[in-house]
């Protein structure tokens, strides 16, 4: 199967903030138009600029990179990386992300409550409304489940975009990511429950690190992630939009 090809739009219903695109879905777009190989199978996304919704965005490469634009405004960029080295928890089963997600901060007080990957203001119908919540067994992971009604590269993205963030110390402080690197070894089945667990890698200021990974309900690990945050004003998200 080739490449997409063309400008990148993203619409409304895969927003983060509401005039701007989720950026785990996004770079999950970007990220298929880049070739990788054995030597750098996995895929760096860096989000410079807010992206746009409902409007053509240019995709340019220059080497490996590519660049995604709004007309002279750089919006991202994309590359190949190398494979994930990090050591791996054990993965939350079905049962455990669901306990977890009763403990969801959002629902006490989601900072961006339009967000498609997490957002509490978001129908389940169209949007992921996933509720990552804290394991209650003191190792720091995260949890949610998820049961896709399709399946793709950009979802896959998303999917591992959020859980992050909350496993990094959203709640109470708004932050945006800032890149995000991941490999997405398989595509999820439709209709099954599956399972994204995340941990905080390192906390350095205001730059959050976390991991995230996606496995099936069999314990196949069909996605993997890491990335940064990026610790915002809270009076710059006015009014509240989405993370991610």
């Amino acid at each position: 199967m080739s490449a997409p090809s063309g400008p990148i739009v993203v619409d409304r219903i895969h927003c983060g903030p509401p005039e701007s695109a989720n950026g785990g879905w996004i770079s999950g777009l970007l990220a298929e138009r880049v070739a990788t190989g054995p030597g750098k199978p996995a895929v760096t996304v860096r989000l410079s600029s807010p992206p746009p919704l409902d409007t053509p965005l240019t995709v340019g490469g220059y080497g490996a990179v590519y660049l995604l634009q709004h007309g002279h405004r750089q919006i991202a960029t994309a590359s190949p990386s190398p494979a994930i080295d990090l050591e791996l928890p054990t993965p939350a089963t079905v049962d455990e992300a669901t306990a977890a997600e009763t403990r969801f901060e959002g629902l006490v007080g989601h900072p961006f409550p339009t967000c498609f990957s997490c957002g509490t203001g978001r129908d389940p119908g169209e949007a992921l409304a996933l509720r990552p919540g804290p394991l209650n067994d003191g190792t720091g992971r995260y949890a949610a489940h998820w049961t896709p009604r399709e399946a793709s590269v950009p979802l896959v993205w998303a999917a591992l975009d959020c859980p992050g963030g909350w496993a990094a110390g959203i709640a109470g402080r708004p932050m945006v990511l800032g890149s995000m690197t991941a490999q997405v070894f398989g595509m999820p089945e439709v209709g099954v429950p599956h399972v994204v667990t995340s941990w905080q890698v390192l906390d350095d200021g205001r730059k959050h690190h976390s991991a995230s990974m996606l496995h099936s309900p069999a314990g196949e690990l069909l996605g993997l992630a890491t990335a940064i945050w990026i610790a915002v004003d809270p009076e710059s998200v006015r009014p509240a939009g989405a993370g991610a």
